[in-house]
């Protein structure tokens, strides 16, 4: 069994949300856009539930969700291309959309840059971001189209057709085209999921220069996650309709306030765990209890699930009676090495490597916790909600997590 300890400086949280982000980041100063309440419902199906959002002027926000989650139809709400069946939207603080009333989509000072980019084939370049400049002078639109491409760093490319252009050019066309009108806000419909994988790393860090250079407030929608981590400045993830979690991304990631939330941002793993005199034991070993996010001793006795990622955790050789479990399965993944281990003590975690540490599947391995961040963690079910302790079942089980750990 290794023999793992880290020390870190406790954070007092509450107990059901060990891990809730500080109230600060989910303070606006300067709301621009907002959100109170807002439902949704299709026949009998809710997709937005009661969802309440406040979103800063000039910022970057991503609503990152899996499929369904309800983030689509946020941003439909947000564009007036839906009506809410309750709540309230307010842009500048003016209402512009309630179940018995709302401001037409044209009207809302908003843009939107749509997921297949939506450039008119038989327009030039020029013309697609001119086409929403109806009302200024040929000389002014000119003259802001000019300033446009040299925004999205296409001076020279003003008269070709968009099947001239490469993905990332349309892309950055069409960007221009809906910041040509100065719009408050502006939505991004899965911005980048028509780019191949280079491309698209690529344009997200372009992306966000050219939103912060024209300052202009900015909500993308997403289901990947290296994505919102990457460009924003505040992650909102949804599930089923709801905000599970609002921060910054490295709060988000780092510091999940669900088992959801965890899951879903990256490849998580879950050490099924018992604390017990200042002391976590786990099936890889026992750990100072500080170790944990927000660990204070009321949390004596409790059973509890602890977050722990790829990076987090390294496999080591040793004397097959001091090893904690077996490797099932490996992932290369260029530089590292992705390995799956099943512990004794039932639970699966993953640990990455350099690609030049190998291990053969089927090995037995000693799992080492080399984290130097304190970690999430969650009260396991059947954790009584009013002393937070659990009932030792007949066959010795604390909670599902057996005694000889």
């Amino acid at each position: 069994m290794a023999n793992n300890s880290l020390m870190h400086g406790a954070v007092a949280q509450d107990a059901e949300h060990p891990t809730m982000p500080d109230e600060s980041e989910s303070t606006v100063d300067d709301p621009i856009l907002e959100l109170d309440g807002v439902t949704k419902e299709f026949s009998k199906e809710t997709a937005v539930n009661e969802i309440s959002l406040a979103v800063e002027r000039g910022e970057l926000l991503t609503l990152l969700g899996p499929s369904g989650c309800g983030k689509t139809t946020t941003l439909r709400l947000l564009a007036g291309l839906e009506t809410p069946t309750a709540g309230e939207i307010t842009l500048n603080d003016e209402p512009v959309a309630r179940p018995a009333e709302a401001t037409d989509p044209e009207e809302r000072d908003v843009g939107i840059v749509f997921q297949d980019f939506a450039l008119f084939p038989h327009l030039s370049v020029r013309e697609n971001i001119a086409f929403g400049l109806e009302d200024m002078d040929a000389v002014d639109t000119e003259a802001r189209v000019d300033e446009l491409l040299e925004l999205v760093n296409m001076p020279d490319h003003g008269e070709k057709s968009p099947d001239q252009l490469s993905g990332g050019q349309k892309q950055r066309v069409a960007l221009a085209r809906s910041l040509a009108p100065k719009p408050e806000v502006l939505l991004l419909d899965e911005p980048f999921s028509n780019l191949d994988v280079r491309l698209r790393v690529e344009m997200r860090e372009e992306v966000r220069s050219i939103l912060k250079e024209a300052g202009v407030t900015a909500i993308s929608v997403t289901h990947d996650q290296e994505e919102a981590l990457s460009i924003s400045d505040r992650v909102a993830v949804m599930n089923d309709g709801e905000i599970e979690q609002l921060g910054r991304p490295e709060r988000v990631f780092e510091q999940p306030k669900s088992r959801f939330v965890a899951s879903f941002l990256g490849r998580a793993s879950f050490l099924t765990a018992y604390v017990h005199d200042d002391t976590v034991k786990t099936g890889i070993g026992a750990f100072d209890a500080r170790t944990l996010d927000g660990y204070a001793a009321e949390y004596e006795g409790i059973a509890v699930d602890v977050l722990v990622r790829p990076d987090d955790l390294r496999a080591g050789r040793a004397h097959e009676d001091q090893t904690d479990g077996e490797v099932v399965s490996r992932q290369y993944v260029g530089p590292s090495f992705i390995y799956r281990v099943e512990l004794d003590s039932g639970d699966t975690i993953h640990c990455l490597h350099n690609h030049v540490e190998d291990f053969e599947l089927g090995e037995r391995v000693t799992v080492d916790l080399v984290a130097d961040h304190p970690l999430a963690w969650y009260p396991r079910p059947g954790v009584d909600s009013e002393t937070r302790g659990c009932s030792v079942s007949e066959n010795g089980d604390f909670c599902s997590f057996t005694e000889s750990l």
